[in-house]
């Protein structure tokens, strides 16, 4: 008979393996039951929960005590067990329920010796859910420690649609959370167990680059809510957008929040590599390769191994290069220039583009095999221009930042400065925003910034309303929405009303104020 295969020796398989084991042996040694061990476990989650809540409401920059609604409880529990080892995704949320998936247990394949641990799952999901709606019931319908290929939670937050739903009930009262298993406990004590859990997460925290998103208008929460959802996963990304608009950004919070953040988050410029030397940056070379080549050289796909490689400006790879890479996305294979053997990495790869793909692929640009390969999951960024709700919270967490860096205190804008900034085109999106901000941060003398240094043409708003300003700024971006929705469908006004959420009838409605006529828009031969 063949010997188990021994864990992996990681501090990680270590830990989930002596959980696992301890509370095994516990059950052996002091006889306990299955119940008395899954009860054990429910305190242990009830403890944690109201530290695993504070610290994924910080990750996801939501106030300590703001309520949560339907949306942002799933966003936040799927947080939370992502954190700490999982690959969770809301499968669904509706007035009913919340059914969230798992294909990666937080405690490994050792889970399957221990089921019981199951019951932090719950006891976390249903201890955060009454604490912020009174209410909760968690049903684990799915469980990997049972040999499902999956895990499955669906969380009911009212108790009259869960009346004949099965599952686990909690309740708060007082302060504290309790349930069937655990019955009711002292506040007092929840705290002083959750201090505990609290030093840990305080001690983890700092390991852990911390990202601040600026996400107030509806397509920077779509483009932030996409990252989320597919950060857990191992599917390629495109992220589209111009220059400056934050495509990185985007691509460093995925892989912050994906099971590989603890490894390299790479980043590499395809547009900055000489056209000769692509695949050598990309794949290494072998020592005599070329001239000039004395040793050998990892490529930026080994030097990602088991992290994210971030390939900006998609766009500029030689054809020759992108049939290479296309070899490394299906395979993770591939041979250094001028080596012989075979290398293998583990790498997930997002990509951006500054340009639209569509217009690559028609000019025979990109590779269309490739691009299908990267546009799994497609994430496009609007220009600043388009992000009239961002401009006012980006300008804050920028002049925060400046004073954080320079040491010379708070400074904030003037009416003037306001209505520049609210009036400039800001071609050279974000990137622009700080270099402007920054030069006027460390011109201003006092605590006031009166002037942004800005091109002549902004000069134009000068005597215009703060109000009407934001006015005018608000209609051109839906107007440019409007315009970008019908050149993308060809002037099919109800497919553009889908695409915004809104009736046929509302953009017509905007079409005749703005003067859009989508016949403009329409191919010949569309009617």
């Amino acid at each position: 008979m063949t010997a188990p295969r021994p864990p992996p020796l990681t501090p990680t398989a270590f830990l989930q393996t002596f959980i696992a084991q301890s509370i095994k042996v516990a059950g052996q040694l002091c006889s306990l039951e299955d119940r008395e061990r899954q009860r054990y476990i429910e305190h242990l989650g009830l403890a944690a929960a109201s530290c695993l809540e504070s610290a994924g409401r910080a990750c996801q920059s939501i106030e300590a005590k703001a309520p949560l609604d339907h949306a942002h409880y799933a966003n936040l529990i799927v947080e939370i067990k992502n954190r700490i080892g999982g690959q969770f995704q809301v499968l669904e949320h509706t007035l009913e329920h919340i059914t969230v998936v798992n294909h990666a247990c937080p405690f490994g394949e050792a889970v399957k010796q221990a089921p019981e641990l199951c019951r932090m799952t719950s006891s976390v999901f249903g201890a955060i859910g009454a604490r912020n709606f009174g209410y909760a019931k968690v049903h684990l319908s799915k469980r990997i420690a049972v040999g499902d290929s999956c895990c499955e939670a669906r969380i009911y937050l009212d108790s009259a649609l869960a009346s004949d739903q099965p599952g686990d009930e909690y309740l708060a009262q007082d302060g504290a959370v309790s349930s069937e298993l655990s019955g009711s406990e002292d506040s007092e004590l929840q705290r002083q167990l959750g201090d505990t859990w609290c030093a840990a997460q305080h001690a983890s925290r700092r390991k852990l680059p911390s990202l601040r998103i600026v996400a107030e208008s509806p397509a920077m929460r779509a483009a932030l809510h996409a990252a989320r959802t597919v950060a857990p996963t191992d599917a390629s990304v495109l992220i589209t957008g111009e220059t400056g608009v934050g495509k990185e950004v985007i691509a460093r919070a995925i892989h912050v929040l994906s099971p590989r953040r603890d490894k390299t988050f790479v980043t590499l410029n395809c547009g900055a590599i000489p056209e000769g030397l692509v695949e050598s940056e990309l794949f290494g070379h072998e020592r005599g390769a070329f001239t000039g080549a004395c040793g050998v050289h990892q490529g930026y796909f080994e030097r990602a191994d088991g992290g994210t490689l971030f390939l900006d400006e998609i766009n500029s790879l030689p054809l020759a290069a992108q049939v290479k890479l296309l070899r490394v996305l299906q395979e993770g294979a591939f041979e250094r220039v001028g080596g012989a053997r075979t290398q293998y990495v583990d790498v997930r790869v997002v990509a951006a583009s500054n340009q639209d793909p569509d217009e690559l692929l028609h000019e025979g640009r990109l590779r269309h095999d490739l691009y299908y390969r990267l546009n799994v999951v497609p994430i496009d960024i609007p220009p600043l221009r388009q992000r009239i709700d961002d401009l006012s919270a980006l300008a804050h967490a920028i002049l925060s930042r400046l004073a954080e860096k320079y040491g010379r205190g708070e400074k904030v804008l003037g009416p003037d400065a306001w209505r520049q900034l609210l009036a400039h085109d800001w071609p050279g999106n974000i990137r622009e925003l700080e270099n402007r901000l920054e030069r006027a941060y460390l011109f201003t003398e006092g605590q006031l910034i009166e002037r942004i240094a800005l091109p002549e043409v902004d000069r134009s708003s000068d005597g215009v309303s703060l109000r009407e300003l934001k006015r005018k700024a608000a209609n051109a971006a839906e107007s440019r929405a409007i315009r970008d929705g019908l050149r993308r469908y060809c002037g099919r006004v109800s497919a553009v009303a889908r695409e915004l959420g809104v009736t046929p009838r509302a953009v017509q409605q905007k079409l005749k104020s703005h003067g859009i006529k989508p016949a403009e828009y329409r191919r010949p031969e569309e009617p």
